[in-house]
């Protein structure tokens, strides 16, 4: 039997052991155990659901110090780091206990029978019910925040749906803590059992997705990784719905006008968000459209200057480390780009130095700029006196993104009116002013792109993220007594449409 165990980053030693590897039997077992626990979940409705999340939220706040100190010798991540994910987590599962109190999410919606131009209605009555078994893949990046106390797991079970967690082997010690408190914040909330599993090993993983009695995938990892999973998925008798954040370059735009005004400040902080967390975020500037004017050379600079101050740092694992020193390495070699940063380095455990690379518009190419999991982004330096053509050109080699992000100046709203025209097509968040590194947990956050970024029109952050994991039914000319409460004559405690006017409670 495979033993599953972390290893430590920073010095690239084995951790103790957390647990074997499941077996394909044991697959069945923990979905078998989730399947049992549908109807009770979905029956305890909204509000008992969401004091789950509340008792589950509790419990990874009361094992804090403890959650932190595992995922840090799993990761490397600073304390710091951890500890804002942690909350982002905590504060994650309590958010959407409010979406369930709130309602909206269901689409309740009731069209009364009626006379129509077109001949009589039936009574028409239709709500958003849960899909079933859920499976959620942890992510390497995010020991918390998209893992097993992470966005798909809390947004999946308050839809109504168990969710089967495949562990990460980066870190499945902070896993396996993550997911029995999950269980004893459910236990103590009086949930029934099975609302939460858990599996380890890429065997499992693979058992997991062809599972006939799992109804829905979400993932968040590597383009490579989600097409194996999606190709297991059409292999099914029944395909289900694949919800994966797979890949992204989050392009920036710096205008002449931004350069001008505020370089210096854009470098260094274009700097603290493509090293941040080791510039292993999903949302990293992976790629900068800076004038190659002496405006874009200040900014240039900025970077240079930044980058000296930036400490090594460990990658999460063996393969991430690897391929950060391949693909850095054959860039630094590479004649049509200029490296700015210091000599590629053997540092201990799989730490690496941040770098940049430093190339024009007219070679640029996918060759040169695609994701690496690391602290290094690429600037490309563009004619200032065509903005336009240049991003024009730009986001047109590129693959499409999770963010395109538009550092502007005073008194250019013609032109970022153009350019967020341009950009719309690619990205699926436009950020004005800012960098793409931070995704805030809210109603109207949306974190998701076309293709490559994401395989779907859905977030995975936010209230809509709920959206993935339920299915629309229509009761018509049903009893009153069979319906859901929230469709019936004399509930008004959601948001409804009724008769195709919007209606929130106690509105007449």
């Amino acid at each position: 039997m495979a033993i599953v165990a972390g290893v430590d980053p920073r010095t690239a030693t084995r951790l103790p052991t957390v647990t074997e590897a499941t077996t394909p039997a044991e697959v069945g077992e923990t979905v078998a155990a989730a399947v049992r626990s549908v109807p009770a979940l979905e029956e305890s409705g909204r509000q008992f659901r969401a004091m789950m999340l509340d008792a589950m939220a509790d419990e990874a706040e009361a094992h804090r110090d403890e959650l932190v100190s595992t995922a840090e010798s799993e990761t490397g991540f600073t304390p710091v780091k951890l500890n804002g994910e942690l909350t982002r987590a905590t504060f994650q599962l309590r958010f959407f206990g409010q979406v369930l109190r709130e309602g909206s999410y269901l689409e309740a919606t009731i069209d009364p029978a009626a006379h129509t131009t077109m001949g009589p209605r039936p009574d028409l009555r239709r709500l958003l019910v849960p899909v079933g078994a859920v499976a959620v893949f942890g992510a390497s990046n995010f020991p918390f925040a998209f893992s097993v106390l992470g966005g798909d797991t809390a947004s999946a079970l308050a839809a109504g749906c168990p969710v089967v967690v495949k562990a990460h082997d980066s870190h499945p010690a902070t896993a396996k803590l993550s997911h029995d408190l999950l269980v004893e914040g459910a236990r103590r909330a009086g949930s029934p059992g099975g609302v939460v599993g858990i599996v380890y090993g890429r065997e499992a993983g693979t058992e997991l997705v062809a599972h006939p009695d799992v109804r829905a995938v979400g993932f968040t990892g590597s383009l490579t990784g989600g097409k194996a999973l999606l190709e297991i998925i059409g292999r099914r008798t029944d395909p289900i719905p694949f919800y994966g954040e797979l890949s992204s370059i989050n392009p920036v735009i710096v205008t002449p006008a931004a350069a001008a005004q505020r370089g210096a400040s854009i470098g260094s902080e274009l700097v603290g968000s493509f090293t941040l967390g080791a510039g292993q975020l999903c949302t990293k500037p992976g790629v900068v459209l800076v004038p190659d004017n002496s405006d874009g050379d200040a900014v240039v600079a900025a970077v240079r200057a930044a980058l000296s101050d930036v400490a090594a740092q460990p990658l999460l694992n063996e393969r991430i480390f690897s391929t950060y020193m391949t693909e850095t390495g054959a860039r630094r070699r590479d004649s049509r780009v200029a490296t700015i940063g210091g000599p590629l380095r053997n540092i201990a455990g799989f730490c690496v130095d941040p770098v940049a690379f430093e190339t024009d518009i007219d070679t640029l190419d996918r060759d040169l700029v695609d994701e690496i999991f690391g602290p290094v982004t690429v600037i490309v330096r563009y004619r200032a006196d065509d903005v336009e053509a240049a991003v024009v050109s730009a986001l047109g080699a590129l693959p499409r993104s999770l963010t395109v992000t538009l550092q502007h100046g005073d008194d250019e709203v013609d032109l970022i009116r153009s350019l967020t025209r341009i950009a719309l097509p690619t990205a699926g968040r436009v950020i004005f002013n800012g960098f793409p590194t931070g995704v805030a947990v809210s109603w109207a956050q949306h974190h998701g792109g076309p293709w490559p970024a994401t395989n779907s029109l859905h977030t995975s952050v936010g209230a809509t993220a709920i959206r993935r994991f339920l299915r629309p039914v229509t009761f018509q000319d049903a009893p009153q007594e069979i319906l859901p409460t929230e469709l019936q004559d004399d509930y008004d405690g959601i948001p409804r449409r009724i008769d195709g006017v919007w209606r929130t409670p106690g509105e007449a």
